[in-house]
């Protein structure tokens, strides 16, 4: 399968350098239109960088431009009589085309004085420049072929067209600084500190998703232990693809806010209000929301990220089936539990995995020393750091940042302190999905992790027969909540910090007298199974 192709950071974090790129034929606009577009972006707060092909020096795009434009949110080219009279000004557009007509970026033309076919077809004084530019570059015939091409997939995007006397300038300008404003007020979501290693799981999602390939709504399921990143991904993939949607609304935090009082209608009003832009709706209760959302929003393409969900009344309440929204829509679902999602008729899934080694160091590195590189005296424990965190980019923050500007017996101290007492942090971030299950499959989940993890799947079954579980179904459920995985041996898998996080739960039971706990171990193996 072909590999996505890359995408620079800032189109999924949202920290560009500038809002506006504008481009243009100095010697037709400088001083009227484009100046006093420039002048009402930057009235409006609009950070915009202006490439005033008049005063550049010599023909290549320098180093300087390439960066103002691949660090640009959007780009404006004006199109006008004598643009194509300037080889700086199609190499530019090239460039342009070549960097920002990419997911996450905008290219809008404006057609100054000028026919987007003329632009398009190549007729009139576009017809006569590129001719000219033929015979100059007679020995390089690729060159022009190029240009033509790019002129033409410019003319096929959506702008605007100006003919200056049939229309009040200031007004036209005004248009499109409010188009620019709002989509610019699309405010992106803080993705991370330090995205390391997301580029490639946004890629991997967004090919999940076939934007593009088909009209029908598609439920998007981002699964895996807690801690792993499923937010962070999902963050990342709402600020790439909002402008792609007539709607955009991101739910945070459904399972916190479903415990309060009336939460599901709260979020239910925020799904409107967002995707409508109308402020103050209000429903009252679930059962008028849900015939609602789907009389107002089955004709909008909409892009709906729901976060933490982990009962089906949330998705019922929130996103209750495929005809709730309009034709190209796409909702994504974060959750620890895969079977959740299944039971709703989700059936296309991004399984997230801990991060590889070189990745794992980095995000570590950024969070215990500042920096991208591990300090040479430090890189032995750090590698005992790795080990413990087991690629969990929650564990590498939280581990990173306590151990930051310690010495290197603090280091010690703390990993020895996290082998016999788990982290509280993240202890009790994965402990919810502990929390979330019922009597007989929370014992099943202590049995494993304080005695048979990486055993033989069939001998866990027949020691969890023999104390009076129902392990076909427990183990079934363990696996849907992503707190353990059966590998292709067909053994028991849990990640070393939730393996932790069980046997703290059984620690503290008891935490002065271990005679107490109701279950005991030794890390060698299991030596006695004391059920209270």
């Amino acid at each position: 399968m072909a590999q996505p192709a890359e995408i620079p950071s800032s189109s999924f974090t949202g920290e560009w350098t500038y809002d506006v790129f504008l481009s243009f034929r100095g010697e037709d606009t400088r001083h009227s239109f484009t100046g006093n577009l420039y002048h009402a972006l930057d009235q409006k707060g609009i950070h915009t960088f202006i490439d005033d092909e008049g005063l550049r020096k010599g023909d290549e795009i320098r180093p300087s431009l390439l960066k103002a434009i691949q660090e640009s949110r959007i780009a404006i080219v004006v199109f006008s009589k004598n643009y194509a009279s300037s080889t700086y000004c199609l190499d530019k557009l090239v460039t342009i085309l070549e960097h920002l007509k990419k997911p996450g970026r905008l290219v809008w033309p404006i057609f100054y004085d000028v026919e987007a076919s003329d632009v398009r077809h190549q007729r009139g004084s576009y017809a006569e420049a590129l001719a000219k530019q033929e015979e100059r570059y007679q020995d390089d015939k690729g060159k022009v072929q190029k240009w033509r091409v790019a002129l033409r997939d410019a003319a096929d995007l959506s702008g605007w067209n100006f003919k200056p006397g049939s229309q009040t300038e200031y007004k036209f300008i005004k248009s499109i600084v409010s188009v620019v404003s709002k989509k610019l007020n699309h405010t992106p979501l803080h993705v991370a500190d330090n995205p390391v290693g997301l580029e490639s799981r946004v890629l991997q999602v967004k090919s999940i998703m076939g934007i593009g390939t088909n009209e029908r709504l598609k439920m998007i399921g981002i699964c895996g232990i807690g801690g792993i990143g499923k937010t962070t991904i999902a963050r990342a993939v709402h600020n790439l693809l909002a402008d792609q949607f007539d709607g955009v609304c991101f739910l945070a935090g459904i399972r916190e806010k479903t415990i309060e009082k009336q939460g599901l209608v709260q979020l239910q009003e925020t799904l409107l209000s967002e995707i409508l832009g109308e402020k103050d709706i209000k429903i009252g209760c679930v059962n008028k929301g849900i015939p609602l959302i789907k009389r107002r929003l089955q004709r909008k393409k909409v892009l709906l990220v729901l976060d933490g969900v982990d009962n089906p009344k949330q998705l019922k309440a929130i996103a209750g089936g495929y005809d709730w929204f309009g034709f190209g829509s796409q909702i994504i679902i974060t959750s620890r539990d895969k079977h959740l999602l299944s039971a709703h008729g989700v059936r296309e899934f991004y399984e997230v995995e801990e991060l590889r080694k070189k990745n794992a160091l980095e995000l570590f590195s950024w969070n215990a020393f500042k920096s991208n590189k591990v300090g040479t005296d430090y890189a032995k424990i750090s590698s005992c750091v790795l080990s413990y965190a087991g690629g969990l980019p929650l564990a590498l923050q939280v581990i990173g940042s306590n151990l930051y500007n310690r010495s290197i017996n603090e280091w010690k101290s703390a990993l020895d302190k996290y082998e016999r007492i788990p982290n509280k942090e993240i202890h009790e971030i994965l402990k919810v999905s502990y929390d979330g299950l019922e009597e007989d499959e929370k014992n099943i989940f202590l049995d494993i992790a304080c005695f048979f993890n990486k055993y033989k799947l069939s001998y866990v079954k027949s020691m969890l027969h023999a104390r009076g579980f129902y392990p076909e179904h427990g183990i079934r459920v363990l696996v849907d909540k992503s707190l353990m995985s059966i590998d292709r041996n067909d053994c028991l898998r849990m990640h070393d910090l939730i393996q932790d996080m069980g046997r703290e739960i059984v620690r503290q039971e008891s935490t002065s007298e271990p005679g107490k706990r109701s279950r005991l171990w030794f890390d060698g193996g299991c030596f006695s199974c004391v059920a209270k």
